[in-house]
């Protein structure tokens, strides 16, 4: 069984982008999504610096367009189930054919204006906690006021809060636990993003939804949504609620999994999956030379 998945914010790099624009028909597949959505996209993912695509609204549709890209250029794949992380989560819509690519770049352009404008009201961020014990870490977060806003696996918890609150947590951390702050605008999947989930719930309304075609893995509690209604629902309040990455391998284990590959600009998920998934084959595309690889692991773990 192949399980597709996509990335979430912090996976972009300066650049990342251009070796996927010398496809056949990539970058005037770009250039219509960046009309389409008001935003140059072929700029952002080749010449911007880190500064610039860490802007959520920015990184937000950045992702979600090199996701789509990334797996039109690995061909046809009927992958057993699909997922992505946070943002990742409207990639893996669409290839569940619950949206159309720029309805989703549209919703993900919202999505990313909305975060921007709800992390502009307090200095918020977010922080890894890597190792300790997975109760120990929550509770030591809980105690100091932060949200275990991404529950990653593999021994890894994301932190989310204020910046005293996380500079909080750098001073006095969890019981055998590194604290590594990440280069995100703010405290993502918290209280914090309330006010987008209302743009969202307003920007879903106009959306023409269909129900999956594939087994599509929520990062809510990694069940797997058989409605269109329900994952549009699901994608308006993950966005103030906590991220359940763990769960959702521990779905992909449940579900006989043997392969994954993750889209562009992989990595992140590939290497959470190589610690709390033994045995399961990863593939991350990067770059187009990953992608005859990627077309062989399809091959052979495809239904």
């Amino acid at each position: 069984m192949l399980v597709l998945v996509a990335p979430g914010q912090g996976a972009q790099t300066p650049g990342f982008l251009t070796p996927w624009l010398d496809l056949p028909g990539a970058a005037d597949r770009i250039a219509a999504w960046s009309d389409a959505i008001e935003l140059d996209l072929a700029h952002y993912g080749t010449k911007a610096d880190a500064d610039e695509i860490r802007d959520t609204a920015v990184a937000q549709p950045l992702l979600v367009a090199a996701g789509l890209l990334s797996a039109a250029a690995l061909g046809e794949v009927r992958p057993g189930a699909v997922a992505g992380h946070s943002v990742g989560e409207i990639t893996a819509a669409t290839f569940a054919g619950v949206l159309d690519e720029v309805a989703a770049l549209g919703f993900v352009r919202t999505r990313g204006l909305a975060m921007a404008e709800a992390a502009a009201v307090t200095e918020t961020g977010m922080s890894a906690v890597l190792g300790g014990d997975p109760e120990q870490v929550v509770a030591h977060l809980e105690s100091l006021g932060l949200t275990p806003a991404n529950v990653n696996g593999a021994g890894q918890i994301v932190a989310a809060g204020t910046a005293e609150q996380l500079a909080a947590l750098a001073e006095n951390k969890p019981e055998k636990a590194r604290v590594i702050a990440l280069k995100v605008a703010g405290a993502f999947h918290t209280h914090h993003m309330a006010p987008a989930v209302a743009a969202l719930k307003e920007a879903a309304r106009n959306l023409t939804v269909s129900d999956p075609v594939l087994p599509y893995v929520s990062n809510k509690d990694g069940h797997i949504v058989s409605t269109g209604d329900e994952v549009i629902a699901r994608l308006v309040g993950q966005v103030a609620n906590p991220v359940r990455w763990d769960l959702c391998m521990e779905t992909f284990k449940e579900q006989g999994v043997t392969a994954l590959v993750e889209v562009c600009p992989g990595g992140t998920l590939t290497g959470l999956a190589k610690r709390a998934l033994p045995g399961v084959q990863t593939l991350a595309l990067k770059t187009p030379d990953d992608l005859d690889a990627a077309r062989t692991l399809v091959a052979e773990h495809s239904a």
